[in-house]
């Protein structure tokens, strides 16, 4: 029965890829995934990536419309950047929660109280967010990013460990709201102790999204694609992953050799996984659920990934 049930959803995802091919040539159509995206959302994309690298296909692409698999402040983003293309995603339940930490309300306070500080914002964030903001950095660009605003006070926000590990790079004086990611959150350092002395011969590799504590036990620190980079180049056979478990694909595709193991079992974005191939494939269909950004705020929040493109 299992092998039964295995090949019709193989023949079912060989069909919807199919469909998938044929729409896309019709809406001329270009498919961005994250790398927490599920495999079978990876196996068909464009052009996989991190939030920066996705984000740089988005204002480059000439597609007439960009189907963005990952949450929803991605796809608002590619909206920004790409004004006059149509921006739809597979399923608009797919949220941020740390995005959602982050109130305009409580921002403008914050300004209000630091008059002089300029605010850097990590790309989980809403555009209203990003409209209230001076520049927008990624976790590959963050310290980048920090290094070329000319003022010696940040406020930073939503990301609070990702923060805490820019504000180590930086004499300047953070002040650090206080978000944080549901899912690079729950490690903890009990989780890495015991994976550690499971697989001795393994290195550590962490997201910046994780707490401080549990950072300061990592071989290396990254981004999602330095992270994949990182593991891709090394001589090393066996990893710890600290990421979300859709890296997996990547990790596994570059370097089918090696061996990673996930540092804990709840390193799963359940907003990133809502997503799957019969969405993609009916939300290209529908040409729904598409995003809309209103002009008032798109043209303040592109100032502030304009910005943070041109930084190198």
């Amino acid at each position: 029965m299992e092998a039964l049930a295995l090949e019709r959803k193989q023949e079912q995802n060989r069909e919807l890829r199919e469909r998938l091919a044929q729409l896309k040539k019709e809406r001329n159509a270009i498919i961005l995934a994250h790398y927490y995206q599920r495999d079978e959302i990876q196996e068909v994309a464009d052009f996989r990536g991190d939030s920066f690298l996705l984000a740089q296909k988005a204002a480059e692409t000439d597609a007439d419309t960009i189907v963005f698999c990952g949450v929803h402040f991605m796809g608002e983003s590619a909206k920004i950047l790409a004004p006059n293309k149509t921006v739809i995603i597979p399923d608009e339940r797919a949220g941020c929660p740390m995005a959602d930490m982050v109130n305009v309300e409580g921002l403008r306070e914050l300004k209000r109280k630091h008059p002089n500080a300029k605010v850097v914002t990590y790309i989980n964030s809403s555009a209203e967010i990003k409209a209230e903001t001076d520049i927008v950095c990624t976790s590959a660009n963050a310290v980048k990013v920090i290094q070329s605003v000319d003022s010696d006070e940040i406020i930073w926000v939503p990301d609070k460990n990702l923060g805490d590990y820019v504000s180590k790079f930086t004499d300047k004086k953070m002040i650090i709201w206080e978000g944080y990611c549901n899912t690079h959150d729950m490690l903890t350092v009990k989780d890495v102790v015991e994976m550690r002395q499971q697989y001795p011969n393994a290195l550590f590799v962490v997201h910046p999204e994780c707490r401080p504590e549990v950072v300061k036990l990592a071989d290396f620190v990254g981004s999602t694609t330095a992270i994949i980079d990182y593991c891709k180049k090394s001589d090393h056979q066996e990893f710890i992953v600290g990421t979300e478990d859709g890296t997996g694909y990547q990790l596994r595709k570059d370097s089918p050799n090696k061996t990673f193991h996930f540092a804990s079992k709840y390193l799963v974005c359940p907003n990133m996984k809502v997503n799957n191939l019969k969405k993609l494939v009916r939300c290209l269909e529908t040409m729904q659920p598409e995003i809309h950004v209103p002009e008032d705020v798109a043209e303040r929040a592109r100032l502030s990934l304009e910005r943070m493109l041109q930084v190198k």
